[in-house]
């Protein structure tokens, strides 16, 4: 019980959570879609039974991702998924990605397309919670995982409108977001045991595993997202101006 006490614990919490809200913004929209066409009695029912679907579903695929990052190569991989994702998180493409969800006046019809959608949306989400979950140890990234996802879905469903508002106010949320998610890819890839054991990949070259370590790499890694991810923003066209070119 004591492990659920600790600072690195809720830390790990605290990153889940607003990793889900950053990242996940997209269900609250996909769950609207979907359920649009329901009568109103229905309409709570789909909402609720797809989002449980959502939340068992991403439960799974984060288990798997946790099993899998104890693979040689795979945290390296991840921290550079993780990485674009940040520098994407920063600088957005102007698009509408939900063009092609599809509505159903029946119950199941619409769970189905709300677990499916999610199933597709959710690999950044996956790969950035089982990344905070490495920081927690090894005995309760499970539990850690279930508690975070529990607490911020409802607020991404029932207060996706605030959370957006609050974003479009305060701007600097989403850079640090994006920067939290350069922190977790650098620490992710100095643990990596294809660098951090010595004992195997002999012709890998080694990174020592000290906190002091792991504390610079999660810097070089949050400021490798703000700076590329200002930059490409720098570089894109603005809306107004896509639309007159």
């Amino acid at each position: 019980m004591e492990q659920f006490l600790t600072p690195e614990f809720w830390v790990a919490v605290g990153q889940i959570i607003m990793i889900d809200i950053l990242l996940g913004g997209d269900n609250a929209v996909v769950i609207a879609l979907a359920c649009r066409k329901l009568p109103p009695a229905q309409r709570t029912k789909g909402i609720l039974w797809g989002t449980a679907g959502a939340i068992l579903l991403r439960v799974i695929l984060i288990f798997f991702a946790l099993t899998l990052l104890a693979i040689p190569f795979l945290k390296l991989a991840g921290a550079i998924l993780l990485l674009w994702i940040g520098v994407k998180l920063l600088a957005p493409e102007h698009d509408d990605a939900h063009g092609n969800i599809a509505a159903s006046d029946k119950l199941w019809a619409a769970v189905k397309t709300v677990i499916i959608a999610d199933l597709v949306m959710s690999v950044d989400n996956v790969i950035a919670i089982a990344g905070a979950a490495q920081g927690a140890g090894e005995g309760h990234q499970m539990p850690l995982v279930v508690f975070g996802l529990l607490v911020s879905i409802p607020i991404i469903v029932w207060g996706s409108q605030l959370v957006i508002k609050l974003m479009d106010r305060f701007p600097m949320i989403i850079t640090l977001g994006g920067m939290l998610l350069g922190w977790i890819a650098g620490t992710m890839a100095v643990s990596d045991p294809a660098v951090a054991n010595a004992a195997a990949w002999t012709w890998v070259p080694k990174i020592p595993q000290s906190d002091v370590v792991r504390y610079a790499a999660g810097v070089i890694g949050a400021l490798l997202v703000l700076v590329i991810g200002k930059w490409v923003a720098s570089r894109r066209p603005k809306p107004s101006e896509a639309v007159t070119a």
